[in-house]
């Protein structure tokens, strides 16, 4: 859910995919990685790329890209690693570019309309307005069901054998 503060704002992580900028609220962020290279897992979920070791702990990495269904483009030096945290989990989403902390008031940010959101209504929270600029803001606790949840969870302990191996 996105936190507003005292001041009535929301802070945002403002990111590229495709040529579209999204959001995600800060609260939920733990910190941003330039690319690293994730370890692939056999048989894992189409849009999970794998695995990372970061200082430690084994973090299921999932392309966004994959999980929106926009198409695979080369990534960049400009490709990032967002790690946040859902249900107290670390999961890493790669983005495109991370470009900005974007600080929105209340009536900057509306609901999303049905024809923006379509099937993807419960991924998407608002719709963000700075100027002539429209950020997606995405609900990052039901970027994944509970049932692909599940799998992730599975997929970090395939991981971490994987890796111990």
């Amino acid at each position: 859910m996105v936190e507003i503060t005292r001041e009535g704002e929301t802070q945002l992580v403002v990111f590229m995919l495709e040529q579209e900028e999204f959001a995600c609220d800060i609260n939920n962020v733990c910190e941003i990685l330039k690319m690293v290279r994730v370890t692939p897992l056999p048989r894992s979920i189409e849009f999970i790329e794998g695995v990372i070791n970061l200082r430690g702990e084994v973090i299921p990495v999932i392309d966004l890209r994959k999980r929106f269904g926009i198409a695979k483009v080369e990534r960049t030096s400009e490709s990032r690693i967002i790690i946040i945290e859902v249900d107290s989990k670390m999961v890493g989403l790669i983005v495109d570019s991370v470009s900005e902390v974007a600080r929105l008031s209340n009536n900057q940010i509306q609901d999303a309309p049905d024809q923006v959101a379509g099937e993807q209504t419960n991924l998407i929270m608002g719709v963000g307005k700075i100027e002539k600029r429209m950020l997606i803001i995405l609900n990052i606790e039901r970027i994944l069901s509970d049932e692909e949840q599940h799998l992730l969870e599975e997929v970090s302990r395939a991981g971490r054998e994987f890796v111990e191996q």
